[in-house]
């Protein structure tokens, strides 16, 4: 990954007390028994992919985090440059995000949302047209990343900035300290 973080930024892996929540080196082993194949085919065809978010730590400890899943699984770690995917037009931000995953998917790329609540935050109460596009927006987001055969991470300094609903969804959550 091209960001540069301090070589003494290390993740802290203590495991979180909530039952839900993993430590990062059990989610680096998930991560590297599914890059291994070691994970088995769905009722539905293909394997599932790998979503995760990791909240946190300073943003050098998540994104070290993340590099350290995609060290685990031989794969390169690309940050998702969200100026690049969202868009302004309506259903641009649709299109971008498939080409993005297709991309991701087909390449074995390690995706990285960093600030993943800008893209993935909380739907809010519907009081005009913009606000049900956006949360439709959020929810075909949501659906598509949840179908995504590959491994995503996200990363977002507070789990609740995140839509609960996606959240639940998601495989793996793990908790850096603050």
């Amino acid at each position: 990954m091209s960001d540069h973080t301090p070589s003494d930024a290390q993740p802290t892996r203590d495991h979180a007390a909530s039952s839900t929540d993993l430590s990062l080196d059990t989610f680096v082993a998930a991560a590297r028994a599914w890059s291994d194949g070691s994970t088995t085919r769905t009722a539905r065809g293909p394997r599932a992919g790998v979503t995760a978010l990791i909240s946190g730590g300073s943003p050098q400890e998540r994104r070290k985090a993340a590099e350290s899943v995609a060290e685990a699984t031989g794969s390169t770690l690309i940050r998702v440059d969200l100026a690049r995917v969202v868009s302004k037009s309506i259903g641009e931000t649709e299109k971008n995000m498939d080409a993005l995953l297709d991309r991701a998917r087909t390449s074995g790329f390690v995706l990285l949302f960093d600030e993943a609540d800008a893209l993935f935050g909380k739907r809010t109460d519907v009081k005009d047209a913009h606000d049900r596009y956006a949360n439709l927006e959020v929810s075909y987001l949501i659906q598509r990343l949840e179908s995504f055969e590959g491994l995503a991470i996200l990363a977002s300094h507070r789990r609740e900035n995140i839509d609960p609903a996606f959240v639940r969804r998601l495989r793996y959550v793990v908790l850096l300290p603050e």
